[in-house]
């Protein structure tokens, strides 16, 4: 439900991005998903938590934006060693988050652990006051002053002289739509369908990883026994459900600290080779590190091979990103980014059906899916048209 949060109101955020403003879209989707996921804390029904969950969704959908920003203001130069250190960010929320499930569900419950996962959206919303609007944007939409007054601000702040004269920019003769990044006559249709299905791809290994660690783990504990995991019963029903353990938090921990291990090299990769290149090698050595979680082996080695995936699907995750950010020009980059995150968001929510569902009934079937769906993207990746290393924004169509 968050995923499906996250699909519908991804499209309309990144239309609106376009139109008013990255900035605003963003503070209004910090702000919607703090209030939301604080409201989850108090739902008196499952009922209501799946509706507060979904509204969470929505909000969090518009983060995105400040992604866009970041890359609309960075220098072809710098962009590709700049935009992956975001990842260092995200590793942080990863394991705060477990970390503090790990000391508060088991204390305190998980209606805490949402409260005090609910407080840095509202401390960041404070400190929006000190992000300028994209000098980009106000270009795109004629506010030739204020994105003058931007780039002046920006070089006071930085001791530096802004260059004479004025920027000489055309105002886009109107902003981009769905049907600019599908137009047959246009240049972008091949790329946003190989984006499209990279991006879901992606999302589904990426949340796939993330949700078969826990059932992995639970079938290591019996690999090569034939046994099942326990059913432990609950009220009138079984529950499918295993408490997790303090070293299941460890090894949460340690999988989730993979996401960072490719970081250098994803970071040169990109600079060096191109983004179409990098992403095709990872996404095939993810597809290759799938397959190896089949063969039946001790916890240590699970947890290795965990640890290897969560770097991948992370650098993949980061390279298509970038790569989405920098190919389409200023006027639908927004919506560019937004249509994608949505139709990712089926892959997210496709995850969790193979990941804890097929998983329990085919270890074998639910990986090779994993892989298989990998190696198609991986072939996306190779092909695709535009190649935007060392290439600069585009502002106009």
């Amino acid at each position: 439900m968050v995923f499906l949060g996250y699909m519908i109101f991804s499209l309309i955020l990144g239309f609106l991005a376009d139109r008013y403003g990255r900035l605003k879209m963003m503070t209004i989707s910090f702000l919607w998903g703090a209030y939301f996921s604080l409201l989850t804390s108090f739902s008196p029904s499952y009922a209501w938590f799946v509706f507060f969950r979904f509204l969470v969704g929505c909000g969090v959908s518009g983060h995105a934006q400040g992604l866009i920003i970041k890359t609309e203001f960075l220098p072809k130069n710098i962009r590709g060693y700049l935009l992956p250190l975001t990842q260092l960010f995200w590793l942080g929320g990863s394991l705060l988050i477990i970390g503090l499930g790990a000391v508060v569900i088991p204390t305190l419950g998980w209606r805490w652990l949402i409260r005090f996962a609910s407080i840095p959206g509202i401390i960041l919303v404070l400190l929006f006051k000190f992000i300028p609007e994209s000098a980009r944007f106000n270009l795109s939409v004629g506010k030739k002053e204020l994105a003058m007054a931007t780039l002046a601000k920006i070089a006071k702040m930085n001791r530096s002289k802004m260059p004479e004269g004025t920027i000489d920019e055309p105002m886009a003769k109107r902003n981009g739509s769905i049907f600019d990044l599908v137009d047959r006559k246009g240049k972008y249709l091949r790329t946003s369908l190989q984006i499209w299905v990279i991006w879901l791809g992606i999302a589904l290994a990426y949340y796939g990883v993330i949700l078969a660690s826990t059932e992995l783990l639970e079938n290591t504990q019996h690999c090569g026994t034939g046994q099942s995991p326990l059913i432990v019963e609950e009220g009138s029903g079984p529950c499918y459900c295993n408490v997790l353990s303090p070293s299941d938090y460890n090894t949460l921990m340690i999988s989730t600290l993979g996401e960072i291990a490719l970081n250098p090299f994803n970071m040169l990769g990109i600079n060096l080779i191109g983004r179409r290149w990098t992403l095709g090698i990872t996404k095939m050595t993810t597809a290759i590190f799938f397959l190896l979680l089949i063969i039946c082996m001790s916890r240590t080695g699970l947890i290795a091979i965990l640890f290897c995936l969560r770097a991948l699907v992370s650098a993949n995750f980061n390279t298509i990103y970038i790569y989405t950010a920098e190919v389409y020009p200023t006027v639908m980059r927004a919506i560019g980014m937004g249509v994608a995150g949505s139709l990712c968001r089926l892959g997210a929510m496709a995850a969790p059906f193979i990941a804890q569902v097929l998983l329990k009934a085919s270890i074998t079937g639910g990986l090779c899916l994993f892989a298989g769906v990998c190696v198609i993207c991986s072939i996306s990746a190779f092909t695709l048209p535009i190649e935007t290393k060392g290439r600069a924004l585009q502002q106009v169509k």
